[in-house]
């Protein structure tokens, strides 16, 4: 038994980042699990649009997603900067998007650092230009994504663990890990598996299960940012927090906001639907 802890605990220090490598140049799995999470979200929105008789098409869809991945990435990318590491990059704002290090010469270093609560803002921001233009109905349409997105969000979470980064604070616990980044080399928490499990496959299991029971148009939505928020602000406090505001890290302050964001979208138009109902009776 002593023997399987101490290899799971080193378990990090076996596994290669990238797939592989030209130069100074790598190919990391954990660019490749974003694309493998957007492909999950695609083939499971294709599948309920084909089985549960949604009005859109693959082109509508596709569309969509390519787009969404691009403001996902360039919003997640700008929150890492203005709420983690601000300072940081105005210093450096040529390392905001571009994958190299200018400090004692020029590093490829690929792009590090990117925001949940920024690629959220992104997507939204997008997501309400792009149904206007096309006069989709925006509230339909999120019900119909929202589902999938747990299940492609787990394997951003996975490439995090693959990445080495985002590791948790320091624990006694037997399935604790060493992470070849963590300058302390201390046993952490393996936060980003909790968040792959519970982020992603807990709340997968929720909401795909309620996809056919939503009571009105926004109630997957309001349901998935409340619970996001309130799974993510739990599992903060074991990841390694990245600012603290009070008792309370600056993640927990962003997923707080999300939860009652979640809960305001329920009532909000859950009472739409009421009224709506009442004026067609």
């Amino acid at each position: 038994m002593e023997s399987f802890i101490n290899i799971w605990q080193q378990l990090p220090y076996h596994i290669k980042p990238y797939l592989f490598s030209i130069g100074s140049f790598q190919l990391r799995y954990y660019s490749l699990m974003y694309l493998v999470g957007f492909a999950i979200v695609y083939i499971l929105t294709i599948h309920r649009i084909k089985n549960e008789h949604y009005e859109y098409t693959t082109e509508t869809l596709q569309d969509y997603l390519v787009w969404a991945m691009i403001a996902m990435i360039i919003g997640a990318r700008l929150g890492e900067v203005f709420f983690y590491n601000f300072s940081y990059f105005m210093q450096n704002p040529l390392e905001i998007f571009l994958p190299f290090s200018f400090s004692n010469g020029i590093h490829f270093t690929g792009i590090s650092g990117m925001s949940y609560h920024g690629g959220a803002i992104g997507i939204i921001v997008f997501s309400i230009w792009f149904f206007r233009k096309r006069k989709i109905d925006f509230w339909r349409f999120a019900d119909l994504v929202v589902p999938s997105i747990p299940l492609g969000y787990m394997f951003g979470r996975i490439g995090n663990f693959i990445n080495g980064e985002l590791w948790g604070r320091v624990t006694t616990m037997p399935w604790g890990m060493y992470f070849p980044l963590d300058p302390a080399q201390s046993l952490r928490h393996p936060s980003q598996l909790y968040e792959a499990f519970f982020e992603g496959i807990f709340l997968f299991i929720v909401l795909w299960s309620m996809r056919k029971k939503k009571y009105f148009d926004g109630y997957l939505l309001g349901l998935y940012i409340f619970g996001y928020g309130f799974v993510r602000f739990l599992i903060e406090f074991f990841r390694e927090p990245d600012f603290m505001a009070g008792p309370v890290s600056i993640g927990q302050v962003l997923c707080s906001l999300m939860m009652a964001i979640g809960v305001i979208i329920i009532f909000w138009r859950r009472h739409v639907a009421v009224s709506v109902n009442k004026k067609d009776f």
